[in-house]
């Protein structure tokens, strides 16, 4: 069967963007009844089976639905599919851009929908059998420079008590290496400011100690007696850093918060995330010659391997200050 119009390469310089792939899928024709009624029954067995994430199921059916529609064009139905069916919806995609971590994605569905075929007796051979997956990488941390994390944590209007709040937060998470969790949930008696220490529940409900350093706790200490009060309008929240409602700071807040920063402090925002200071506290400190073992009990991992990410990102730092002023960089 000849390929439907929008099935054709085609015709553009270079790379999609997400919303010209996205809109390429919902111009190839409807998938058939039969197809979307398997894809649902799919989700809900997964779901019984695994008790899926929302947005895990939203995947799946994003997934299969993309490969679903382009087979109209094709001929065979979704339990009709060859390798070489694969091999060419795979090479459809491969002009728009796709990442290796999009593609790798889109194999696992298929992967779990035939071999859920398979159990129900519905296909004999699963065409995924013999297909690989592509090796990805893994992403390195994004990590702000010294100096970037030194104008990120001069932006606060320390004058007023959201600023001041900011500023104390800030500081904490880059002084102490905290998860973006570990920060907002942080309760007013977690922090001993006498002996320059902080007590965080971090995952697993494991509990660490951390050093703070004297300028967190300077400004801990001017938020906690100037501008906490004033937020907490007379009464006693548990929470350590508040809202402007008094109430509890969430992840959402700080994310907002942090992006504000960045703007003020002519930062890229694209390379800010909640994460950003604990990404950075581990590298600079890598930087410094801190030692792995260390860097791993104060970052609360449970494993080697995920601290030694952080080695990666001061190693292409050193690449990237060598290229630049090396004369023969």
């Amino acid at each position: 069967m000849s390929a439907t119009p929008s099935s054709k390469p085609s015709r553009r310089n270079g790379a999609q963007s997400p919303a010209d792939r996205r809109e390429r899928v919902q111009a190839l024709p409807p998938a058939r009844d039969a197809d979307r009624l398997l894809i649902e029954t799919f989700i809900e067995r997964a779901w019984a089976e695994d008790g899926l994430a929302r947005n895990t199921q939203d995947s799946y059916r994003r997934d299969l639905d993309g490969f679903a529609r382009w087979l109209v064009g094709q001929g065979p139905a979704l339990l009709e599919v060859q390798r070489s069916d694969i091999y060419a919806y795979l090479a459809w995609r491969s002009g728009d851009g796709y990442s290796p971590r999009s593609g790798a994605r889109l194999l696992s569905s298929l992967r779990r929908f035939y071999a859920q075929q398979m159990r129900l007796k519905k296909i004999e051979r699963d065409p995924l059998a013999l297909i690989e997956s592509p090796k990805l990488g893994r992403p390195l941390p994004k990590a702000l420079t010294e100096a970037e994390v030194e104008a990120l944590l001069r932006a606060p209007d320390v004058d007023t008590p959201l600023g001041l709040r900011d500023r104390a937060m800030v500081e904490l998470m880059y002084a102490a290496g905290l998860r973006v969790s570990e920060l907002v949930e942080l309760a007013a008696g977690s922090v001993n400011l006498r002996q320059g220490v902080l007590r965080v529940l971090g995952k697993g409900s494991k509990e660490r100690l951390l050093p703070i350093g004297e300028e967190a706790q300077h400004w801990l200490q001017r938020y906690l007696a100037e501008a906490r009060p004033q937020l907490a309008r007379g009464q006693q929240p548990l929470a350590l850093f508040l809202s402007r409602l008094g109430e509890g700071m969430s992840r959402q807040m700080f994310w907002y918060s942090i992006k504000q920063l960045a703007l003020r402090a002519g930062i890229d925002t694209g390379k800010v995330s909640p994460h950003t200071l604990r990404h950075a506290f581990a590298t600079h400190l890598l930087n410094h010659g801190a030692d792995l073992r260390a860097l791993q009990m104060l970052l609360g991992h449970s494993s080697l391997s995920t601290t030694q990410i952080y080695t990666f990102v001061a190693r292409e730092g050193l690449k990237r200050l060598h290229s630049q002023h090396h004369p023969r960089g």
